[in-house]
């Protein structure tokens, strides 16, 4: 007898059905045939033992099941249900009647317990997309599912439970999630805030500017001044996501595996804070099947890179591509797959390898040129591509002696915000382009136009401090940004000189000082 179950399997942040075709016929053996790998294979080991221990069999007869599409490579251990349900519906040994209508998902454990899946949540979209009247996975993963509407989700915690399902004896509850109100109720739930912060007053600020036009940062000071600490924060002074967004972001932390058990959406702004070790694989994606990176983890967030020059040159210079394109493509001989990678990169280093290059009170103890060297290992192009670097100092005594709280999170928040509407409205016309640091180089002489006065002050900053010429661009940017904060149509000159503040770790003048 023919039967035919339904599951799926994962391109990227997608989803492709696959049909799990189980037939039993006249003869003694076990084929399992539609490119599956060793885990899809191991499945007949699991099958058999959860079915064993729950009163049920593997018939001794000719079993042939073919994963279809046949071309298209099928991992992991998510296939066990689709497949047990197939071989119990052949050998009728429960109702076969409403199989078809259900894609299936889990990994059975030996007891028939169902343990967690990954990607449940572009596989509910593919169901919704393809008809399905509902989606029966793991108990632990329905609370994501259930996120796509016009689709019934079931979680079950067991193979029996979804027998019974089937054979009609018991019913399973459908998981329901209001999807707006678990997602604005976790809105500003950040663990850090501004508020916290004491001192650092100009750093703040540049984080605000930062925040408010998403420039690339880099934080250079001492040890201890500070740098992680305000990177930290970063997140909470961001716009917060629309659904959309947070869509996507989960999506994304969903095929990784690195969505929490019984989570609905992501409603905050990813933070990554990869360690220097990390390998260029690991940062931009891949593998032999390709998974998401860090960077991919951190879209419409944050990625925040310490300790920027310890970390290995290769891994540096894959950032280059994304950064300007938003996406990274992985591309393998059988497919090719994308993932976004939209972000705010945050950096922070220490002057130098003692760290105490222009510290207000301590002494520097490397020798001639070691400074320069040091930086040297953030190439140009990588360092051309952060709009705002600033120097952190360390916090006086004084300061950290004061009580009472700094300005909190939530005001800044609202100033960023009401920059980023402006800017919203700005770029209405231009597709992709969403605040000021994405302004194409064709638009930035049209956006940011200079008075006399300002053009002379901008000219000047290049020569007097040796700025090279890749930081005039982004000083137009940063100065339009700080325009916008103020809601200001024009970029005065004040927000011009603010602007040139920030380039005073250009390579050009940092170590020569």
């Amino acid at each position: 007898m023919l039967i035919k179950t339904y599951s799926c399997t994962l391109l990227g942040i997608h989803a492709l059905t696959v049909t799990v075709e189980v037939n039993i016929d006249q003869g003694i053996n076990f084929f399992m045939v539609g490119l599956p790998d060793s885990a899809v294979k191991e499945s007949h080991q699991r099958i058999e033992a959860a079915l064993k221990n729950n009163n049920y069999r593997i018939p001794g007869k000719k079993i042939v099941i073919n994963m279809a599409p046949a071309d298209l490579r099928k991992e992991g251990s998510a296939y066990d249900l689709p497949i047990a349900v197939g071989i119990l519906a052949a050998s009728e040994q429960i109702n076969a009647l409403k199989v078809g209508e259900y894609l299936l998902m889990g990994e059975l454990s030996l007891d028939g317990g169902l343990l967690p899946v990954t990607g449940a949540l572009p596989i509910a979209i593919e169901a919704r997309r393809k008809g399905f009247k509902g989606f029966i996975l793991p108990e632990a993963n329905a609370k994501e599912a259930a996120i796509v509407s016009e689709l019934e989700v079931y979680g079950a915690r067991n193979i029996r439970e979804v027998i019974g399902f089937f054979n009609g004896e018991q019913s399973m509850e459908r998981v329901i999630v209001d999807v707006r109100k678990d997602f604005t109720s976790n809105l500003n739930g950040y663990e850090f805030d501004f508020a916290d912060v004491r001192g650092q007053e100009n750093i703040k600020r540049s984080l605000e500017v930062a925040a408010a036009g998403g420039h690339n940062l880099i934080l250079i000071g001492p040890p201890g001044a500070g740098k992680t600490m305000l990177a930290k924060r970063l997140p909470s002074i961001l716009p917060p996501l629309n659904l959309q967004e947070a869509l996507e972001t989960t999506k994304i932390h969903s095929v990784a595996g690195k969505l929490a058990r019984n989570k609905s959406l992501i409603a905050l702004r990813p933070f990554r804070s990869p360690h220097h070790t990390i390998s260029d694989v690991a940062l931009v994606g891949g593998g032999s099947y390709p998974q998401p990176g860090e960077i991919s983890l951190a879209h419409n967030g944050v990625l925040f890179l310490d300790e920027l020059p310890e970390f290995k040159r290769t891994v540096l210079e894959v950032l280059r591509q994304p950064l300007e394109d938003r996406v990274v493509t992985i591309s393998r001989a059988r497919l090719s797959v994308d993932y976004p990678a939209s972000f705010m990169l945050v950096t922070a280093m220490n002057p130098c390898p003692c760290g105490f290059y222009n510290h207000p009170e301590k002494d520097c103890s490397c020798g001639p040129g070691v400074v320069q060297k040091y930086l040297s290992r953030i190439s140009g192009p990588l360092l051309d591509r952060i709009d705002i670097q600033v120097e952190v100092v360390p916090v006086p005594f004084k300061e950290l002696s004061v009580l009472g709280s700094s300005e909190k999170s939530q005001v800044i928040r609202e100033r960023v915000m009401a920059a980023r509407k402006i800017q919203e409205e700005r770029y209405l016309n231009n597709e992709g382009v969403y605040c000021n640091a994405q302004i194409p180089s064709k638009e930035i002489r049209k956006v940011c136009r200079l008075s006399e006065e300002g053009n002379m002050l901008l000219k000047h900053a290049m020569e007097r401090l040796n700025l090279s010429a890749r930081a005039y661009d982004r000083i137009l940017k940063v100065s339009r940004t700080i325009a916008d904060l103020e809601a200001a149509p024009d970029i005065r000159v004040e927000h011009l000189a603010e602007a040139i503040q920030y380039r005073s770790l250009d390579k050009g003048t940092w170590g020569s000082l």
